[in-house]
C-alpha cells in the first residue's frame, strides 16, 4: 500500500539513509560497549563494568528505536554485519585494549554518533518529519551527557 504520511517519497528515502547510518553506529558502539563490558580489567574494574552495561543497555533500546522509525518510513532496516561495517563510521577494534583506551574509543564512538544524529537534521527539517528530529534529539542528549561522563574519566 502507497505511504502517504506527508513527507514526499524523496525526503523519506534521504530520511531513512541518514537513520540507516546512525542505526548502523548505535549498533556498532553497541557492540563495542558490550564487548569492553565483558573485557575490562584493572584498578577501575567495577566502576567500568557497572557503567558499561548501563551504557550498553540503553544503546540496545535505542537501536529498536531507531529501527523501527525507519520502518515507520516505508523502509527496511539493515540488520546484518555486513550492513552496518558498510554504513558505521565508527573503527573496528582489535584485540583487548586497556581500560584506558577503552574510555577513550567509547568516547569516540558517542561523538561519532552525535555527528551522524546532527548530520540527519537537515533532511529531516526539510521533509517536516518531527518524529525523527525527536528521535535525533533524544539521541543526541543521550550520547552527548555519556561522551561527558567517559571523557570526565579521561581527566587527571
Amino acid at each position: 500500500m502507497k505511504i502517504d504520511i506527508g513527507i514526499p517519497k524523496n525526503e523519506r528515502a534521504q530520511i531513512v539513509e541518514g537513520l540507516s547510518r546512525l542505526l548502523a553506529d548505535t549498533y556498532t558502539l553497541y557492540l563495542k560497549t558490550h564487548n569492553f563490558h565483558w573485557n575490562v580489567t584493572g584498578p577501575m574494574f567495577n566502576t567500568l563494568h557497572l557503567m558499561f552495561m548501563g551504557q550498553y543497555t540503553e544503546m540496545w533500546t535505542a537501536v529498536d528505536l531507531v529501527a523501527e522509525r525507519i520502518r515507520s518510513l516505508g523502509a527496511p532496516a539493515p540488520g546484518t554485519y555486513e550492513d552496518f561495517a558498510r554504513l558505521t563510521s565508527i573503527a573496528r577494534t582489535e584485540g583487548v585494549p586497556s581500560a584506558t583506551d577503552m574510555i577513550r574509543q567509547l568516547v569516540q564512538g558517542h561523538e561519532a554518533v552525535i555527528r551522524t544524529a546532527r548530520s540527519i537534521f537537515p533532511v529531516v527539517e526539510k521533509g517536516g518529519d518531527q518524529a525523527s528530529a525527536d528521535l535525533l534529539t533524544q539521541r543526541l542528549q543521550v550520547h552527548e551527557k555519556t561522551a561527558w561522563m567517559l571523557r570526565s574519566l579521561l581527566e587527571d
